[in-house]
């Protein structure tokens, strides 16, 4: 049975193909699995998933006819070798049919996504774009950064590169049109200027220094500047700048001219020529020494908004054209696109199919061109001259990053260069609201989806024991890894622990490691030494070994700044749990008590003690309380009756 999918929504539940064998790579297995499918399958456009024996998802796909595209997999002296390792880990598989071969590529990219299988090209930058947002719900609109779901009613201009480039593009809108960016309800409470119209950054409608149609006016023309009209603006303010003087108003006049250099110093700021292009995103790849690079330039109304660079993974043995497509796809998901994509290259499938499927993401027409003159092409050698730049500092960060983690492993006599570092520390003030921290480190940088605090919350861990609250911590950490992943496949088995403590939480850790049975992960203590200075770290190994690195060593540096990131997580979630100590009240506890009624009993009684003494007849003449929630509240504070 397959599933269809509407054309709006995409969505399924299970797999509906399973075939169980070992978890051991079988080539014979992984064939075998994929021709059960075979027996049913359609010949129309859809999209499959290769699965393990524990149903991981290894691989997303699309195909314009699904049993041919599928069958592709069982002729494997044609497959390239990635491949052929895929289908020996393949033991199942999920099918769902689409009804177009556009909405199939749109499937893909969302499920690739949202599972990120290590056969498919991954793009691992998966944070939001900023926005700005001009808002359409007040009599006067506010303008504002914006990022996440657009729900709010009004004008997006985006997506921009970064948050520096929204800010700047702010901040000239500020200085531009005076349009105000504060909260309405900092708005409507206002009855005098705030410091932005003394200096001239705001029109202060607030206390009706602007009328309503005058601002309108300002809020029009700030339309017309983001929709690259600059020059429309320009010369508007240069009308009214001449009006002013000639009206011997000089003081407005002066207000005009300041405006004017302005807008004349964005134009200069613009670092990239895009006059002509209008609305466009550019991306240029490039690839060096098995890594890929992707630049990719926002341009809006013929005005740079930013570039920035990506570097997908598991694109080794993949040709660039699927790369590149791959890409567009996934960082579309959440983007939307211009409507002219420029790129640098053909890409693997045909550009009409992609061109549907991103005009239908869209909801308008979006064309994909690859540029052979004139302004365009200019700006695609731009694009292709930083991806390149872009690559080439991206390996000698790597190579120098490579030599600090090669001098690592020597210094700590690893068996081999650590890809996992796991780093530890405690949190707490007066053994009160004590947090563990765990941050995870690997060559390619720290791993933030990969951090977990501890709540410390154990009864036999004494308040303020570091060496008590680390062995919780560990404890805790590995009897988890021992249940979920005991054959150690995950990958998120630590290479090596990095302890911030010296040699009694080195020993505190390895008696925690060796009544676990965990015998085989290094473990490292790093202190700051006797007059704990910075720079001066002791680095103490299990069998009572200390050694220490030059002040000026990278490798230091390194590690310094791993076990200060620890630290700062560690407080971070300390401080996270204090505050909601602050707020907390006994109510809390009680089923049923949502803030409304927490706030309702408290105003009636005063106090939550006061709640917990009170008879079921007082609960039930309470705002808000129905007889049943009275009694549900008399019994869990009377659990005897």
């Amino acid at each position: 049975m397959t599933d269809t999918p509407t054309t709006d929504r995409f969505n399924e539940e299970k797999s509906v193909y399973t075939v169980r064998g070992s978890d051991k790579p079988d080539l014979e297995a992984g064939v075998a699995a994929i021709r059960n499918v075979l027996k049913t399958l359609p010949v129309r456009p859809g999209v499959y998933r290769m699965q393990d024996a524990r149903g991981d998802v290894l691989y997303v796909g699309k195909a314009r006819a699904l049993k041919n595209r599928v069958t592709n997999y069982t002729q494997v002296a044609r497959l390239p070798k990635r491949l052929q390792r895929m289908v020996a880990q393949t033991r199942s598989m999920t099918i769902v049919t689409t009804n177009t071969e556009a909405e199939a590529l749109l499937l893909e990219a969302q499920l690739i996504k949202r599972y990120r299988p290590p056969y498919n090209v991954l793009l691992r930058d998966d944070k939001s774009f900023p926005f700005i947002l001009l808002r359409e719900d007040h009599a006067f609109p506010r303008v504002q950064k914006h990022r996440g779901a657009r729900r709010a009613k009004g004008q997006y201009y985006g997506p921009f590169a970064s948050a520096g480039s929204v800010t700047r593009t702010l901040n000239a809108l500020q200085k531009l049109f005076l349009l105000r960016s504060c909260t309405d309800s900092f708005f409507s409470n206002r009855d005098r200027p705030c410091l932005l119209y003394q200096i001239k950054r705001c029109s202060a409608p607030c206390v009706d220094r602007i009328s309503k149609d005058d601002y309108a006016e300002l809020v029009d023309d700030a339309k017309a500047f983001l929709a690259g009209k600059s020059t429309e603006v320009q010369q508007k303010l240069g009308v009214a700048m001449t009006a002013a003087a000639e009206a011997m108003d000089f003081e407005l006049a002066a207000v005009y001219r300041d405006r004017l250099r302005a807008l004349t110093f964005i134009q200069s700021a613009q670092a990239i020529n895009a006059e002509g292009v209008g609305d466009a995103d550019v991306f240029a790849l490039c690839a060096k020494q098995g890594l890929t690079g992707i630049q990719a330039f926002f341009i809006r109304g013929g005005q740079n908004w930013g570039h920035r660079s990506f570097f997908p993974a598991h694109t080794a043995e993949v040709p660039e054209g699927e790369v590149l497509e791959s890409f567009l796809m996934q960082f579309y998901e959440d983007v939307p696109p211009a409507r002219l994509v420029l790129i640098d290259r053909p890409l693997a499938d045909d550009a009409g199919l992609i061109e549907e499927a991103l005009s239908e993401r869209a909801g308008r027409k979006v064309t994909l061109k690859v540029p052979q003159r004139g302004e365009q092409r200019k700006l695609m050698e731009q694009a292709r001259r930083n991806a390149e730049e872009a690559i080439d500092r991206r390996l000698a960060e790597s190579t120098t990053q490579g030599r600090i983690f090669q001098e690592i492993t020597e210094l700590f006599e690893l068996g081999e260069t650590p890809n996992r570092i796991e780093v530890y520390d405690n949190s707490h003030i007066m053994g009160t609201n004590m947090v563990g921290a765990m941050i995870v480190a690997g060559p390619e940088g720290f791993r933030k989806s990969q951090y977990r605090k501890f709540n410390i919350k154990r009864p036999e861990t004494t308040a303020g024991d570091d060496f008590a609250m680390m062995r919780e911590v560990l404890e805790r950490r590995f009897a988890r890894l021992e249940k979920e992943d005991p054959d150690r496949t995950s990958g998120e088995w630590p290479d090596l622990l990095l302890i911030d403590g010296g040699k009694g939480q080195v020993s505190a850790v390895c008696q925690v490691l060796q009544e676990s049975g965990v015998e085989d992960v290094p473990v490292v203590g790093i202190s700051k030494g006797p007059d704990r200075n910075a720079g001066r770290e002791h680095f103490h190994l299990p069998d009572g070994r200390e050694s220490m690195l030059p002040l000026n060593s990278p490798t230091l540096f390194y590690l310094q700044r791993i076990r200060d990131e620890a630290h700062r997580f560690a407080i971070g979630a300390h401080r996270a749990k204090r505050a909601k100590a602050f707020t907390a009240s006994p109510l809390d506890e009680v089923p049923g008590i949502g803030p409304a009624r927490k706030k309702a009993l408290l105003m009636h009684f005063g106090t939550a003690k006061a709640v917990r003494g009170a008879a079921l007849e007082d609960l039930e003449r309470a705002p808000g309380v129905s007889k049943a929630m009275a009694r549900a509240i008399w019994d869990f504070y009377h659990p005897q009756g």
